[in-house]
């Protein structure tokens, strides 16, 4: 399989220790391939895939939302996918 496309997204863990919270953030990919969508966790046939797309928050930070016969899957990005969405829809 040859990589199309690529955008991070971030993985945000909270911890209390000792009474006090802590927040550690994850940068990870998520990488557009010509049979598939795969994230950290797993990965997504394109053919199960409906849509993707994008609501901006703030600063160029926000949710990418992927829409799949399992639901939607959410994803927290602080840069447009504008690039990645568009590889995406060339594959439809």
């Amino acid at each position: 399989m040859n990589l199309i496309a690529s955008h991070p997204y971030y993985v945000i863990t909270r911890k209390i220790e000792s009474n006090v919270q802590a927040s550690y953030e994850s940068e990870h990919e998520l990488l557009l391939y010509g049979e598939c969508i795969a994230c950290s966790l797993k990965s997504f046939w394109l053919k199960d895939v409906y849509d993707i797309s994008y609501k901006s928050l703030n600063e160029g930070k926000g949710f990418l939302y992927l829409h799949t016969h399992q639901g939607v899957h959410t994803f927290y990005v602080k840069q447009n996918p504008a690039s990645f969405i568009k590889e995406y829809k060339k594959l439809q």
